[in-house]
């Protein structure tokens, strides 16, 4: 009798363990089926792009060679427009600075004068630099807005009307003197450079 207990009692638990087994597989498949639904949703996407060109400055002075003057006598004088050019996309402001060599010793480049007027030579304006020619300058280089500097818009031009002399008044001493003279114009950007 005994083991007809234990077989009894055996067989409910291979039953229960059935029973277990399958409401576990059926909890299984409804979680399944229940995750397998919240994927299943309309989706989209959309994308927007961006594009960036950087403005230029481009600066440009013409004549290249302002002055070229051999055999100059005391008291004589001559003059030249350079044109300032922008051809680039954003405005400009400019200086103008100048260095010169007098290899000879003699300082022909302090002795001579140079007058610098806004607008060309046909018409001068306002005169924007007087003294000697070694030392001509106006505005500053240094960033953002400086006293003297000059503006150009851009695809625009400013003209300036240089004119040299060597005084009357020069001796002998700047007999046979030569000096050359190289103009820098600096520029930069005028928009958010205050």
């Amino acid at each position: 009798m005994d083991q007809l207990a234990s077989a009894a009692t055996a067989a409910g638990r291979s039953n229960r363990r059935r029973v277990m087994l399958a409401i576990m597989l059926g909890s299984s498949l409804a979680a399944v089926g229940a995750g397998a639904m919240t994927l299943a949703q309309f989706t989209d996407s959309d994308t927007s792009t961006g594009s960036w060109t950087s403005g230029t400055l481009i600066l440009g002075v013409s004549p290249a060679t302002a002055f070229t003057a051999t055999n100059i006598m005391p008291g004589e004088t001559a003059n030249q427009t350079l044109v300032v050019s922008n051809t680039g996309t954003g405005a400009a402001r400019y200086s103008l600075s100048t260095s010169a060599t007098n290899t000879d010793t003699k300082g022909l480049a302090a002795q001579m004068t140079l007058l610098i007027q806004a607008g060309t030579c046909a018409s001068p304006g306002a005169t924007i630099y007087t003294g000697a020619l070694g030392t001509a300058a106006f505005g500053s280089s240094a960033q953002g807005a400086q006293a003297g500097d000059r503006t150009v818009a851009a695809a625009a031009s400013d003209s300036l009307c240089f004119t040299w002399a060597l005084p009357l008044a020069s001796g002998n001493a700047f007999q046979a003197a030569a000096t050359t003279a190289t103009f820098t114009f600096a520029s930069e950007q005028t928009a958010n450079n205050p």
